[in-house]
C-alpha cells in the first residue's frame, strides 16, 4: 500500500491540503481521520468540505453524528463517531446508506465504528509536529493509490 507523511505548518495548509483532497477525490470515496482530540481532523474537514465546493459554515458533526453537505452533484457526509456509545447505534441510524451511491464520506474516530463501517479508501493520521502537523496518508485500496499518487506529485 502507498504511504505518504507530509508536514503542514499551520490551519491554513491543513485547510490547503483539504482543497487539494477535494480535487483529487472529486467528491467520491471513504475517507478516515485519526489523531488525539483537536489534531485537526476537523479542520481537515472543513478543507475538503469547502474544496468541493461548499460555502458556509463547517461545523463539527460532534453531537449529530453526521452533517450532510450537497454541492452540486457532489453528496459530502462528514461523520464525528467520537461520541458514539456502541458501534450498533450506527446500524439504527442506517448507515449503510451513506455509503450506497460513492458519496465522501469523511469519517472522524472510525475505530469507534468498527465492523459497521467499510473499508476506507484512504487512512490520514494527524499528529503534531512543530507548530504544524504532520500527516500520515495511507492507501487502503486501488483508489487511494491513485490518491496518493496525486498527492505525491504535488508535494514533491
Amino acid at each position: 500500500m502507498s504511504e505518504l507523511v507530509l508536514q503542514l505548518a499551520d490551519e491554513a495548509a491543513m485547510v490547503a491540503f483539504g482543497g487539494q483532497l477535494a480535487r483529487i477525490t472529486q467528491g467520491h470515496g471513504v475517507i478516515f481521520l485519526e489523531g488525539d482530540l483537536g489534531a485537526g481532523k476537523t479542520t481537515l474537514s472543513r478543507g475538503i468540505i469547502r474544496g468541493l465546493g461548499h460555502v458556509g459554515a463547517v461545523k463539527s458533526p460532534t453531537f449529530t453524528l453526521v452533517e450532510p453537505y450537497e454541492i452540486g452533484e457532489i453528496r459530502a457526509f462528514h461523520f464525528d463517531l467520537y461520541r458514539l456509545v456502541d458501534p450498533e447505534e450506527l446500524e439504527y441510524m442506517g448507515i449503510r446508506d451513506y455509503f450506497d451511491d460513492d458519496a465522501l464520506c469523511l469519517i472522524e474516530w472510525p475505530d469507534k465504528g468498527a465492523g459497521f463501517l467499510p473499508k476506507p479508501d484512504l487512512t490520514i493520521t494527524i499528529s503534531p509536529y512543530n507548530a504544524g502537523r504532520s500527516l500520515k496518508v495511507s492507501a487502503q485500496g486501488p483508489r487511494g493509490e491513485s490518491w496518493c499518487e496525486a498527492l505525491a506529485l504535488e508535494f514533491k
